[in-house]
C-alpha cells in the first residue's frame, strides 16, 4: 500500500473525515446525535435512558463539546423546578443525515448481508 503525504490545512486537517471525526469521536457522540434524531427536543434524563451504558459525567460533558461544535442546541426554561433540553441544529441534522448510510451499512453487517 502507497502512502500518499497530503498538506494539512490551517487547522491540522488532511480531509473532510478528520474534521468530522474530531466532532463525533468516541462512542457515546454518535449515539447520542441518534437519540436526538428521534424527536424535536429531548431532557437529560430521556437521553441517558436512550443510550444505555453513558454516564451522567460523559452524557453531560459530550452534550457541552457538541454545543460548543454547534451540532447540537441547549434551550433552558425559565421555570421551576428548571427545566433544559436538547436538540439538533441544522448542522446536527445535516451531520444526522450523512451518518445514515453508516448506520444503514452496519445494520447489513449486523444481519450478515455483506459478503466479502
Amino acid at each position: 500500500m502507497t502512502t500518499v503525504n497530503r498538506p494539512l490545512d490551517d487547522d491540522g486537517h488532511v480531509c473532510g473525515i478528520d474534521t468530522a471525526m474530531e466532532v463525533i469521536g468516541g462512542k457515546w457522540k454518535v449515539l447520542i446525535l441518534w437519540a436526538l434524531r428521534e424527536g424535536p427536543e429531548r431532557r437529560f434524563g430521556e437521553l441517558r435512558r436512550m443510550v444505555p451504558g453513558v454516564t451522567e459525567k460523559v452524557l453531560a460533558s459530550h452534550l457541552r463539546e457538541m454545543e460548543a461544535d454547534g451540532i447540537v442546541r441547549r434551550v433552558s426554561y425559565d421555570e421551576v423546578p428548571p427545566r433544559v433540553e436538547y436538540g439538533l441544529t441544522k448542522d446536527g441534522l445535516r451531520l444526522n443525515d450523512a451518518l445514515e448510510p453508516l448506520a444503514a451499512w452496519g445494520r447489513e453487517r449486523r444481519e450478515g448481508d455483506v459478503r466479502p
